[in-house]
């Protein structure tokens, strides 16, 4: 089983099926500045391998991912050099995992929060065990849901629905998630969301090539034509309020909490 080799997260590659593994359980998946350099030098990585039919997006320990680290974004509040470093990893992490030319299956068994939940959003098919929560709380820290949860949410839900919860930031389960269509495997167990993944992996892995990666190419262009703009204007704004002095106060008095 071959492996590529990073501090957050990790790759392996086998019979076709690549699988990533955000391995910091510690700090919850966080998306610190590490973590977002490495998942799209990663999402990069994995858009050049040509033997990966199917890719299974995964998490070690109680979270998927507690999405965007606090710090991070006080610190990129400040800085506009790392405000643009971060825009140009999100366009990166966005446009790699719409456009790659094999299905993506996210597998939670944990929280999905922030850009964890975006990734799940943006996903081809997730697995998810049924108490699982998704949140994507932007807009109750002051952010434009900018990096991809409005395209990714607009998407699997449907749009109004997608107002609902990305207006409040509220959080749902993954039963809840199955219903309205941003879940599509829905497990009883954490430990029973990785060997249902395998099995999906397995059975697309199992088929020819071509008719699977035409298929994800299309869906990827109904994506890219319906969506394409509007992610690119809501990352912009979501960079505009990540320099403003209401994040910075919200975000202070969240940590001082």
């Amino acid at each position: 089983m071959a492996s590529e080799s990073y501090k957050t997260l990790s790759i392996e590659f086998a019979q076709g099926i690549a699988r990533l593994k955000l391995t910091r359980p510690s700090l919850l998946n966080r998306f610190d500045q590490e973590l977002h350099t490495e998942f799209a030098d990663a999402a990069l990585a994995l858009s050049g391998r040509r033997d990966v039919k199917v890719l299974i997006l995964s998490a070690e320990g109680k979270a998927f991912s507690a999405g965007g680290d606090i710090n991070m974004m006080l610190e990129a509040n400040q800085s506009k050099t790392m405000r643009d470093r971060l825009s140009y990893e999100a366009k990166v992490i966005a446009d790699v995992f719409g456009t790659l030319p094999f299905p993506v299956i996210a597998a939670v068994q944990g929280a999905a929060i922030g850009l964890g939940a975006t990734i799940v959003a943006l996903s081809d098919i997730v697995v998810a065990c049924r108490g699982a929560k998704l949140a994507d709380p932007h807009v109750q820290l002051g952010l434009v849901a900018g990096d991809g949860g409005v395209v990714g949410w607009a998407q699997s839900i449907g749009i109004n629905r997608a107002k609902r919860y990305l207006f409040t930031g509220e959080r749902i389960t993954a039963e809840r998630g199955y219903e309205m269509g941003l879940v599509t495997d829905l497990v009883e167990t954490p430990e029973e969301v990785i060997p249902v993944a395998e099995r999906i992996a397995a059975t697309i892995a199992s088929y020819p090539r071509a008719g699977v990666e035409g298929t994800k190419r299309a869906f990827s262009r109904l994506t890219q034509q319906i969506s394409g703009p509007v992610f690119e204007l809501s990352l912009a704004y979501e960079m505009e309020t990540l320099a403003s002095v209401e994040l910075r106060e919200t975000v202070t008095k969240m940590l001082n909490k």
